[in-house]
């Protein structure tokens, strides 16, 4: 007998005195597909947790927890992990879900057309032992792949092969693009992209309902003014974020609820490292400067970090040494000092490597996708004009922006990291190791930096048992990336929501906003 534990979890709230409603929110990025493999980025991610689930999940303090999988447990010595499955579990369109579903997904998410398959670059082999049982074989010991595929969402084979969607399409799009079929709390009913995506809870869920969301209406709303607006007068119940602009007016509203923290990522500029020559500006054809660690630390000296978090952030973020936050693990301690903000020093720099005279680039950034992006690189402009460097500045939404930055249109570009781990590896892995697709590496270092060292201490981070020595090379790690100035990492973003009164969510630090924690009163 298979309970409808959704529709249960909704009566019970109704016989609490939680009556059962509508829910909408917006925020400033329309994810842009449905397809869980086709784009590693946290709104597409963030927004399918609803609709497709993973073996693990995190809950709400982003400790893991059981999901499609209800254990999991290492095979030998650091061979790899078994996964013992969810038995029961239906697909939004009825189909069981079993192993053949897992060893599907794995193939899609870590094939070729995949942009999730650097997540998967510890794997050998992947094992179907019955139809509830999976081993994940590993080329060396990897204490942190349950955590690593939080993310990972699993398809059904059936589905996905009589749609012609066996290969995630980025580019032109496939039958997954605008249509979902996963096992989670929530069905997409309604999808169109620009405009709204509705969702509805789905009764045959194996979960425990925690919601009391009938139906759920997401509006991609890019003008600040517009979303508060919405917020005000209750055409929306949440958006995310709050112009830091509008805080303390919104705070003093009895009618809306405001909602900060700070998020795990950190934003940062990045540079064409391979690029023999610019590619923008007066000076395009003209040699790289950005493949000389000098200039990439003058940038980082010139680069006033605590003026763009007093006055862009209002006070609202945090100062960034690192590609991680120290609140992940693996932060190095020894390496908690970023750059001074010196414009002299940063002078001196450049005209140590050839650019007494300044020179001109491209400077891309996207204007949808973190909080006051563009603004920050408005103001990254300014500053760099400070030591002779002009920076000309071509902003633009997300969705145009990723395919610039994986065709190397850029110059210099911003770039914000959310380790799906919450460990300092993971940007080591997608930001920093040379690009290699055959080993999954690299596969967001856009700039093709390289470094062998980071390349041979990679693998032994990422098996390595003891935490002290672990740590030790994740300070070493850390200094290569210091020393090298491979990115600028400026700080951490933080989280600021917005809800009406009435209604109870929960905020975590990677950004997502999970619709089965929501109620409104």
């Amino acid at each position: 007998m298979t309970l409808r534990k959704s529709a249960i979890g909704l009566a019970l709230l109704a016989a609490t005195g939680v009556q059962a409603a509508e829910f909408k929110w917006a925020s400033t990025t329309d994810p842009q597909t449905m397809d869980p493999h086709a784009v590693n980025s946290a709104p597409v991610l963030g927004f399918l947790n609803n609709v497709y689930e993973g073996l693990v999940r995190r809950d709400k303090d982003m400790s893991v927890e059981p999901a499609l999988a209800v254990s999991w447990e290492p095979i030998g010595d650091g061979e790899g992990w078994r996964f013992n499955l969810r038995e029961g579990v239906t697909f939004h369109d009825g189909s069981g879900f079993d192993a053949q579903d897992v060893l599907f997904s794995y193939q899609r998410a870590s094939g070729e057309a995949a942009d999730t398959r650097s997540w998967f670059a510890p794997i050998s082999e992947v094992k179907v032992i019955d139809d509830y049982t999976v081993d994940f074989m590993t080329t060396a010991p990897n204490p942190l792949f349950p955590s690593s595929i939080a993310n990972w969402m699993i398809m059904d084979q059936g589905w996905t092969e009589a749609n012609d969607a066996t290969v995630p399409d980025k580019e032109t799009g496939n039958y997954a693009t605008l249509n979902a079929n996963g096992t989670g709390a929530f069905k997409v009913t309604t999808r169109e992209p620009g405009l709204r995506t509705v969702l509805e809870p789905f009764g045959d869920w194996w979960g425990e309902a925690e919601h009391n969301i009938t139906s759920a209406e997401f509006t991609p709303i890019q003008n600040p003014a517009t979303a508060v607006a919405a917020l005000l007068s209750g055409d929306v119940d949440m958006i995310n974020p709050v112009p830091i602009q509008d805080v303390a007016r919104l705070q003093g509203n009895d009618e809306v609820e405001i909602i900060q923290g700070i998020e795990a990522r950190v934003i940062m500029l990045g540079f064409d490292h391979q690029a023999e020559t610019l590619k923008y500006t007066d000076d395009a054809g003209k040699p790289n400067p950005f493949r000389d660690p000098r200039v990439r630390k003058a940038v980082a000296q010139a680069v006033n970090v605590d003026a763009i978090m007093s006055t862009i952030m209002r006070g609202n973020a945090e100062a960034a040494s690192q590609l991680v936050s120290p609140a992940m693990s693996g932060y190095s301690a020894a390496h908690a000092n970023r750059p001074a903000y010196d414009v002299e020093a940063a002078k001196a720099l450049l005209a140590e490597a050839g650019y007494a005279d300044g020179f001109s680039f491209g400077l891309k950034c996207p204007n949808d996708r973190y909080l006051n992006d563009e603004a920050v690189c408005q103001a990254v402009v300014s500053m760099l004009a400070q030591i002779g460097v002009t920076a000309e500045l071509d902003a633009m939404p997300v969705r145009n922006y990723w395919p610039e930055l994986r065709e190397d249109n850029y110059d210099m570009y911003l770039l914000g990291w959310s380790p799906g781990t919450f460990d300092a590896e993971h940007p080591v892995r997608f930001l920093v190791a040379t690009p290699n697709e055959e080993k999954k590496l690299g596969s967001w270092n856009f700039g093709g930096f390289s470094n062998a060292r980071v390349d041979e201490l990679l693998p032994a981070i990422q098996s390595e048992l003891d935490e002290t020595k672990r740590q030790a090379m994740l300070d070493e790690v850390t200094q290569i990336i210091q020393d090298e100035q491979v990115y600028v990492p400026m700080y951490v973003q933080p989280l600021v929501w917005g809800t009406r009164s009435n209604v109870d969510l929960t905020q975590r630090p990677d950004n997502f906003f999970l619709l089965r924690w929501v109620t409104v009163n």
